[in-house]
């Protein structure tokens, strides 16, 4: 049971914790904009704007580089762990959406040539690099707001 009370008084994992839950309602907020819909499924999708995955670990890497050092090791792996995930975003799941979109095209065509599938694919996996940047400046400011100086 120690264990539960030593993660609830975290506060770097807080901290990245409330960065995450940040950026994942800000995508409610900007699909309310946007479509002028209020949509709650927004909050647990991935994809959008802001990379809610780039805000957590940005905001983890940044809070501890402000506790330990920005010359300590932890700082080197989370940051290193950081640009891993945020190229994944930006690259690998960007891409992976846009194959599955590709492929609901081809079987909604072959099932119907006659319908038009761009008004049926919603796939978003990724991220632009522009979510991923904004979700990065989300961590940073959340990070620093709680452990700057």
């Amino acid at each position: 049971m120690h264990y539960i009370k030593q993660i609830s008084n975290n506060n770097i994992l807080g901290v990245a914790i409330l960065s995450w839950f940040i950026a994942q309602s800000l995508k409610v907020a900007v699909t309310l904009i946007y479509t002028h819909k209020l949509d709650f499924k927004q909050f647990f999708a991935s994809g959008g704007m802001p990379s809610s995955h780039s805000s957590f670990v940005v905001a983890l890497a940044i809070s501890i580089g402000q506790i330990y050092g920005y010359d300590d090791v932890l700082f080197a792996i989370a940051a290193v762990f950081s640009c891993i995930v945020m190229y994944d975003a930006a690259n690998v799941r960007l891409h992976a959406g846009k194959q599955a979109a590709m492929i609901n095209q081809i079987i909604a065509v072959l099932e119907d040539p006659n319908l038009n599938p761009e008004e049926r694919l919603k796939e978003i996996l990724g991220h632009t690099p522009l979510q991923v940047i904004a979700g990065a400046i989300l961590g940073v400011l959340v990070a620093l707001i709680f452990f700057g100086s």
